[in-house]
């Protein structure tokens, strides 16, 4: 007679197809009810392997809520509970674009428990490929595929959206955990050049925006920080901004608040024609709280619309195609070609170190590269003349001290053979570098 199993351990029996099956109890649902499951397998040893990894797994999971959900609706409740209450607008119109035009339309109708990290690794892949979302009445997409650095985004939310179901004994593991992500191609970021500038700001005269443009050029404020300056924002005296707010369009409404990180609120010292130029421009209306008024509305300038008139100056003076946000980058660029060093500017530009302020901004023009090759050289050809101008003296001295006693000896020979040697080296040698420098 076969030995009885004990309770929790399942039970095991030959089905009528030939197959060995296994059932266990998985738990209780809210009404108390016995939620039972099965494994299939073609021998009983089989069936019994399955059996206890299936019980073991079981215990891990909540019986109620596991199973229940497909991965949209998931990320949906997830979105709900975890992010949005948590994030500013801007983020969660990030978490939007990427559930809703990416994952969901791909993944969304795979239940959460069956998704595999084969399936989450070709949907990156396709993503690199194919991933970019034409939106109507817009220009034909020029580039069809995403951007490594919109992949990993997608992954980051992708990413924790699963590791959410695993706290929630949804899921056993997190699929996403080891896909290979797609390393970040970054691409050189542009400046405007420094015999543009001049240029640029006689245009932005004509166009009344001297005053804000001047200012960015010589802060490099947010397009936000800029747009959202008041008034009382300015220190004459002491030749300070303070950084305290932004200005943005959500839901089709300009919206000001404060910056998202600590380190973006900030006071910055500022240039005397900056001042002098911020003074002239709050003279023309003088009644209005805000440093840089809309001559349309009276109220801060739209972000988008701003943005716009920039691109259209650019375009006057005949200038390769430079972001608004990419004048920050030229300030940066400016500044540290000008001697300032890199923690000041990190501050000014509001960021949380100064190893991000290196990596991200700084770009290094190819005069600042010359620059630092010819820093080195300099410093290595005057190693080479001090090390030769030292050795000729000790020669000389050597013959000098000991000339006298030894005047025919062979040592004053020695010593003249390496003093005509080590001018005759040292001759061409600090010739030619002369000529190069």
């Amino acid at each position: 007679m076969p030995k009885r199993r004990a309770n929790g351990e399942g039970n095991i029996r030959k089905r009528k197809d030939g197959r060995w099956e296994g059932r266990y109890t998985a738990g209780y649902d809210a009404n108390g009810k016995v939620i039972t499951k099965n494994v299939l397998g073609r021998t009983q040893v089989e069936v019994k392997d399955k059996l206890r990894t299936a019980i073991e797994d079981s215990r891990k999971l909540d019986p109620v809520k596991a199973g229940s959900y497909t991965f949209e609706q998931w990320l949906k409740l997830w979105y709900s509970v975890y992010v949005e209450p948590q994030v500013r607008y801007s983020t969660r119109e990030f978490y939007h674009n990427a559930i809703d035009h990416h994952i969901i339309p791909k993944l969304g109708s795979v239940k959460l428990e069956k998704l595999t990290m084969l399936q989450i690794q070709q949907f990156y892949n396709e993503l690199l490929k194919s991933g970019r979302v034409q939106k109507k009445n817009q220009p034909e997409l020029r580039e069809h595929g995403l951007s490594p650095r919109m992949v990993q985004c997608v992954h980051v939310v992708l990413n924790k959206a699963l590791e959410h179901a695993v706290e929630e004994k949804l899921i056993l593991a997190n699929p996403a955990k080891k896909c290979k992500i797609p390393k970040n191609t970054r691409k050189e970021m542009k400046i405007l050049p420094e015999a543009l500038i001049g240029p640029y700001l006689s245009a932005a005269k004509e166009h009344g925006i001297l005053a804000p443009m001047y200012l960015e050029l010589t802060t490099g404020l947010r397009r936000g920080e800029l747009l959202a300056l008041r008034w009382e924002d300015l220190d004459v005296q002491n030749r300070t901004l303070s950084i305290n707010k932004s200005v943005a369009r959500q839901d089709g409404k300009l919206v000001i608040s404060t910056p998202k990180t600590p380190n973006s609120i900030r006071t910055v010292l500022l240039p005397t024609d900056t001042v002098k130029l911020l003074v002239e421009e709050h003279e023309k209306h003088p009644a209005n709280p805000y440093l840089f008024p809309s001559p349309r509305t009276g109220e801060t300038w739209d972000p988008d619309g701003f943005r716009r008139l920039h691109d259209r100056i650019i375009k006057e003076i005949g200038a390769e195609h430079v972001r608004f946000h990419d004048m920050r980058h030229t300030f940066a660029t400016l500044s540290l070609k000008s001697g300032v060093d890199v923690r000041t500017l990190s501050e000014t530009l509001g960021h949380f170190s100064a190893g991000f302020t290196l990596s991200t901004y700084v770009h290094s023009t190819p005069g600042m590269k010359q620059s630092a090759a010819d820093a080195i050289g300099n410093t290595i050809r005057k190693c080479i003349r001090d090390r030769k101008s030292k050795r000729r003296l000790q020669l000389a001295a050597a013959v000098k001290i000991f000339g006298k006693r030894l005047k025919n000896s062979i040592f004053v020979l020695f010593c003249q053979i390496n003093l005509n040697k080590s001018t005759a080296f040292s001759r061409p040698f600090g010739s030619n570098l002369g000529q190069v420098a």
